[in-house]
């Protein structure tokens, strides 16, 4: 690759992983708006108002032979071999790595966006909580990681606020039974009442309606779902339908290998295992294994194996779930201090694999 000009789009899990492997050997350009990493798997601690400043991206890529241009991509001329941004500048590519991950999903749901708080909002969910004059009842909607997370925390964090978790489905439902038995416990301690098997339908600035009945709520916290960026379909790349561009075993886009999609923007089928699931677990090493790739360090196709699951639950309790390799439930799970001990750990050492 020496010589050839690498752009990486996105400065995520898995783009910085891209960028700082790529940059040991060679120069690339890290093309993201944000001075700073956004660590997304503690946003829920922001929320609480627990989250330090993350590292600055500077700081991420010191020692790196990268460029971080501060701007925004906007359009991708595929034929053209460039790159549009919102300063007006076209960056052309002779590699160009695809890492703009997702963003919260509404699904349509009418007052979503325009009254709840998205997990990119958790900094200002915290100051709406703290400004508060009296408590009241904040409303999670979504089932999920980040819904359960966020909803542990501020149950925690916020003791005079009533937190409710809203689910279409079972709240951890995908969990092995002694996982989601723990959550349950957890919720109890904490007082989050759980209102589980209800859809959402609307959100107002009164609380949320369901297709069960309507639940008060003074604010409502978004933790429903993702979906990829639109970028990649508006371009032309071939994607799946949920709008993830399709990748080969290389992590090249099947319509356009001069392109190398990863994240939670990479719909990666690996043998045995499936189509990867959008998450850190998945980006972090799609994002190390493309830069070995890119800098010769490797010739095999990419593979990968899930291990574990993992959930913060407060500062004091936590779960970790080990998986099969295909990601379906083991019978074992570490719980409370065990449980938080481990699920840090990995989360330190997602910003140890970065650095």
């Amino acid at each position: 690759m020496t010589g050839k000009q690498i752009v990486v789009l996105g400065a995520g899990y898995a783009g910085l992983a891209t960028a700082t492997e790529v940059g040991r050997q060679h120069r690339a350009m890290l093309v993201a708006p944000e001075g700073r990493f956004a660590h997304r798997i503690r946003q829920h601690e922001t929320a609480a108002g627990h989250g330090a400043p993350w590292p600055t991206i500077a700081q991420l890529l010191r020692g790196r032979q990268v460029e971080h241009r501060q701007a925004r991509a906007t359009e991708i001329d595929l034929t053209g071999r460039k790159v549009c941004l919102d300063s007006g500048e076209t960056v052309p590519y002779d590699t160009l790595v695809y890492a703009l991950g997702s963003r919260t999903a509404w699904h349509g749901v009418p007052g979503a966006a325009e009254h709840a708080y998205s997990a990119e909002r958790a900094a200002e969910l915290h100051r709406r909580l703290t400004a508060a004059g009296r408590p009241g009842t904040v409303a999670v909607v979504g089932g999920g990681a980040t819904g359960i997370e966020l909803a542990a925390e501020l149950a925690e964090a916020y003791p005079r606020w009533q937190v409710r978790i809203a689910a279409a489905g079972q709240v951890g439902g995908w969990f092995s039974p002694k996982g989601r038995a723990h959550i349950l416990r957890v919720f109890g301690r904490l007082g989050v009442h759980v209102d589980e098997h209800q859809p959402v339908t609307a959100v107002t600035e009164r609380g949320l309606r369901t297709d069960r009945g309507t639940i008060d709520a003074e604010i409502t916290a978004w933790a429903a779902s993702l979906e990829p960026l639109p970028l990649a379909a508006d371009a032309g790349l071939a994607v799946d339908a949920q709008g993830r561009a399709v990748v080969d075993e290389y992590l090249r886009s099947t319509s356009h290998p001069d392109v190398h999609v990863i994240g939670d923007a990479a719909s990666a089928t690996v043998p045995g295992i499936g189509t990867l699931r959008m998450g850190c677990a998945t980006a972090l090493p799609m994002g190390r294994y493309l830069g070995r790739l890119l800098t010769g360090r490797t010739t095999e196709p990419f593979d990968f194996r899930y291990v574990v699951q993992c959930l913060s639950l407060g500062r004091r309790d936590g779960l970790l779930q080990l998986v099969h390799p295909d990601d379906s439930m083991r019978p074992t799970v570490l719980t409370r201090a065990a449980g938080r001990l481990a699920k840090a750990a990995i989360v330190g050492g997602v910003l140890g694999a970065l650095r």
